[in-house]
């Protein structure tokens, strides 16, 4: 199979507009748009897609993250940041245009988020991020764009993920989990393909 996006190549920088947050003082919020993306060479027996968006590049601890004066270090273990879980995506569907699948940043989150027909789409991480935020707080579904820490000293990668299933749809409800999403493709993946973005929201650490 292979990924493609008419707005990023793979390994190269991902556009601020398809981000939840641009450079500003220090940063601001962006456009959020969901980026263009169509697959090809489907392997026999494909039923229905996967896809998934993980930036797996995020501190394990909070202890530095955006703060005046402190630099979250490149030796930080680092864990996953889910950005985007979409389920069911139907074998006539090979493309997502821009913007097709988010064209903002909803507060709170988004609750019923655009995608082809019969698909379903999970929570992100943004749900635990704003946990606890009063003006932020709330379940968010879909795609999220990118928002790695303004201090942190290592680039962040954001992997678009199209998996093919030989089944016709997941048993999953909207608002799954990438744990329970992954239990679910389980023994049905054929194949996938992936397109890695990069991101940064520090100066001195440029994307490319």
């Amino acid at each position: 199979m292979q990924l493609r996006s008419d707005n990023f190549q793979h390994g190269k920088p991902i556009p601020p507009v398809f981000a939840f947050a641009k450079p500003g003082k220090p940063v601001a919020l962006s456009d959020n748009l969901s980026p263009h993306l169509a697959w090809k060479d489907v392997p026999a027996g494909t039923q229905s897609f996967v896809l998934t968006c993980i930036d797996n590049d995020v501190p394990s601890r909070p202890d530095d993250v955006n703060k005046e004066g402190r630099v979250v270090p490149a030796d930080l273990p680092r864990v996953e940041f889910v950005h985007w879980l979409m389920a069911n995506i139907p074998l006539e569907c090979g493309e997502l245009a821009e913007g097709a699948c988010s064209d903002e940043v909803t507060p709170r989150g988004k609750k019923q988020p655009y995608g082809p027909p019969r698909s379903v789409q999970g929570v992100n991480s943004y749900t635990d991020w704003f946990a606890g935020d009063v003006q932020m707080e709330g379940a968010y579904l879909g795609y999220d764009g990118p928002c790695p820490p303004w201090n942190d000293s290592i680039v962040h990668h954001y992997h678009f993920r199209i998996h093919a299933l030989d089944v016709p749809g997941l048993p999953l409800e909207q608002g799954f989990s990438l744990e329970e999403l992954r239990a679910a493709m389980a023994g049905h993946v054929l194949s996938e393909a992936v397109l890695t973005g990069t991101y940064s929201l520090n100066p001195s650490v440029p994307a490319s």
